[in-house]
């Protein structure tokens, strides 16, 4: 549990991507438990055994921490406890499989949204199908530089073609980090975002707009 002021989140800490939010501790429960079918669907097709508990009395509470600014806003900014252990190479190739299948998921989203129009509203507020995609790509270069990552689009590269390689990039940066090989900290000295943490806020990031899309849908 993730709890602000306004915002408290709850994430699943073996299921990255499975994580909702709600006004307190309990409503975020509920939240999580709702979505834990959605969940399901994004990893049905991977040979990731997932199955989702039927009560709010099933979820098992193992750490509570105290939300910032980031919290509030509305995304989780805080990174477990487990988030710092190492990254061995079953759970990374893991972590790549969840990520994959959570691209997956959005562009099937994307897809399924495409030439449709999308509700106003709190939901994603007034953004558009184009300017979704394109806050997802923003945030993707953005959670990559915090891992100690950086992509360079080649401007000559159709739009699915770079897309491709900003996630071979990801990958590569995951791998990289993972085995020890990108320092703790950064060349002005801020901590990196660890391997864990990574995949946990990308997973996230990814299908919270991939749920948003099909949840606005007209």
């Amino acid at each position: 549990m993730e709890a602000g002021k306004v915002r408290t989140f709850a994430g699943a800490l073996d299921w990255p991507g499975w994580c909702r939010s709600g006004h307190e501790e309990a409503s975020a429960l509920k939240a999580l438990l709702d979505y834990g079918s959605r969940y399901a669907k994004v990893l049905q097709h991977t040979h990731i055994q997932f199955q989702y508990p039927s009560a709010a009395s099933d979820l098992l509470v193992i750490e509570r921490l105290t939300g910032n600014t980031t919290t509030d806003f509305g995304a989780p900014g805080i990174a477990p406890t487990t988030d710092s252990l190492p990254m061995d190479a079953e759970e990374l190739q893991r972590s790549q499989i969840i990520l994959e299948a959570c691209w997956k998921a959005l562009d099937n989203a994307i897809q399924l949204a495409n030439g449709r129009n999308l509700r106003k509203g709190p939901r994603g507020g007034g953004r558009d199908l184009m300017r979704i995609s394109e806050h997802i790509r923003g945030g993707e270069d953005a959670y990559l530089v915090a891992l100690g990552g950086k992509f360079k689009p080649d401007p000559e590269r159709e739009p699915s073609d770079a897309l491709s390689a900003l996630h071979q990039e990801i990958f590569k940066t995951l791998a990289a980090s993972a085995h020890g090989e990108i320092p703790a900290r950064g060349p002005r000295g801020g901590l990196r975002w660890t391997p864990r943490y990574f995949v946990r806020r990308l997973a996230w990031h990814t299908l919270d707009h991939a749920w948003e899309i099909e949840d606005r849908i007209e």
